[in-house]
């Protein structure tokens, strides 16, 4: 009897150092991982990252983790409009700014030396703030006919869905402002902004004329890993995305 007692707590001792050294090996393997995210992706401030299942020593060992996330807060997405940040030739911003951008990976595959990574499948979630997606309307009076102009002067939340867009018409000197309430969509690569219901202003104006104020789009390239667009949502704080993919690259 005191022979098995002895060796239960040989073994309870023995547990209880493999789970230390399985958390101790999933901290460090966490922050190199963050490490090679941040190079590989020209990141400006260091990702979070949280490696799930247990044990971790394990899975290491098999070659394959089974689920990874990662968190950046702030990521400058390409707009397939040139490299760089500021304005484009065509007036659109070159960059465009994601917030809080959440990637959970599945199946997530390393070389030998764990320099490069893939993840079999990527879901995730992240925000464009209204301010953003203003840079890709027309902010600048832009003619209507002559001695009519009109401006997006705003984006926000219009409830149930939707994006309001404040149109600010000037014409003889005055202005006025229209909300219109507009559905934003996903298409490819592309986040586009449409118009429902336009100003009773329209009557007396070319249908055309008016939606090429009110109606924009934005293209969202080259996000990390890889993954692309799925869905988008008109929310309280800004447009929120969806995002998938499939062989997904992490890092290397």
């Amino acid at each position: 009897m005191r022979a098995l007692r002895i060796l239960l707590i040989v073994v309870v001792i023995l547990g209880g150092l493999f789970v230390i050294a399985d958390r101790v090996a999933v901290y460090f393997a966490e922050n190199e991982a963050a490490d090679k995210v941040k190079t590989t992706e020209n990141l400006a401030a260091t990702p979070d990252v949280s490696i799930k299942g247990f044990p971790f020593l394990t899975q290491v060992a098999s070659g394959s983790l089974d689920d990874v996330e990662i968190g950046i807060k702030d990521y400058e997405a390409d707009t397939g409009t040139g490299s760089g940040t500021g304005t484009s030739s065509n007036g659109g911003p070159k960059t465009i700014r994601i917030d809080d951008l959440k990637a959970d990976m599945k199946g997530v595959s390393f070389s030998g030396d764990y320099t490069s990574a893939t993840a079999a499948t990527a879901t995730g979630s992240a925000t464009i703030a209204y301010d953003e997606l203003l840079k890709a309307a027309k902010s600048q009076p832009t003619d209507l006919f002559p001695g009519v102009k009109a401006q997006v002067v705003g984006l926000s939340d219009g409830g149930n869905g939707k994006i309001k867009v404040d149109i600010k018409v000037t014409a003889a000197g005055a202005s006025q402002t229209y909300p219109v309430l507009s559905t934003v969509t996903v298409d490819g690569d592309t986040v586009k902004v449409h118009a429902d219901n336009l100003p009773k202003l329209v009557v007396d104006l070319a249908d055309s004329r008016i939606r090429s104020i009110t109606d924009f789009q934005q293209t969202i390239d080259q996000l990390p890993g890889g993954v692309k667009l799925d869905s988008v949502q008109a929310a309280q704080n800004g447009v929120e995305i969806t995002v998938k993919g499939s062989n997904v690259k992490l890092a290397g």
